[in-house]
């Protein structure tokens, strides 16, 4: 069993590092650009991987680009602000010698949030397909939370998959601005009605399910600013797509 790994990239000089030496299972590192403009493709060079420059496709789009691209039909798709832990690293190590029983693996991903590790506010176990046989698996969704539909077996690994999230309120604001812009497009896109009660109810119930029946409290005060934010995206979801100019 050889695996490509594959990570899509834009102007990730800072998390690549992390992410490449996390991959020593793999036997082919593949980076996908989409034209930084800082030192990411040279980094990568620097540690062996190899590199393709792409025009943007769109997430999913680009993942399955990457996927078309690689060496290996068993393809290890992480992000930039991704790595490996040291226990699933093993178990890919155990696949590896022993054989796959499935066509695609999920793994817990498990979150850091402004320096703490996240075990509740629904983001963990939070299960990814990551790992796959592309001839049966591919990436899916035109906008925002692309994820890996296989058509064959499932199997999971037990070791988690670690993300790097926002280190700071104002990066996370920074990302959720364009995430927001995108799901708002999505909705535009499906012509989904946004009424007032979108805007009023949604925010409220989306901090209540994130901070009370999550357990969002028991992550302490990164619990509350985690709550806190999902409800300001869903409302700037909403109000985006409203302004944009539908369901008014």
């Amino acid at each position: 069993m050889k695996i490509s790994a594959t990570i899509i990239t834009y102007n990730e000089e800072r998390n690549l590092p992390r992410a490449i030496e996390s991959l020593r299972c793999c036997d082919e590192i593949l980076i996908v650009d989409s034209g930084s403009t800082d030192r990411t493709v040279e980094i990568a060079e620097k540690f062996g991987a190899r590199v393709i420059e792409a025009n943007w496709r769109g997430y999913a789009g680009q993942k399955n680009y990457a996927s078309e691209q690689a060496a290996f039909d068993w393809v290890l798709s992480i992000d930039a602000d991704e790595a490996l832990s040291e226990d699933l690293e093993g178990e890919i190590w155990q696949l590896k010698k022993n054989g796959v029983e499935y066509d695609a693996y999920t793994f817990p991903r498990l979150a850091q949030y402004l320096g703490k590790w996240i075990l509740y506010s629904g983001w963990y176990p939070d299960r990814k397909i990551r790992l796959f046989d592309r001839r049966k698996s591919e990436w899916v969704g035109e906008y925002v939370h692309e994820s890996v539909v296989s058509t064959g077996r499932i199997g999971e690994l037990q070791g988690n998959l670690l993300h790097y999230t926002c280190g700071s309120l104002s990066e996370h604001l920074k990302t959720m601005d364009r995430y927001t812009t995108l799901a708002a497009e999505e909705l535009v896109y499906r012509k989904k009605a946004v009424r007032y009660r979108h805007l009023l109810l949604d925010p409220a119930w989306t901090f209540f399910k994130t901070y009370v029946v999550q357990r969002g409290f028991l992550d302490g005060v990164e619990g509350l600013a985690i709550a806190y934010m999902a409800s300001l995206y869903t409302f700037l979801k909403y109000a985006k797509a409203r302004f944009m100019g539908w369901g008014r």
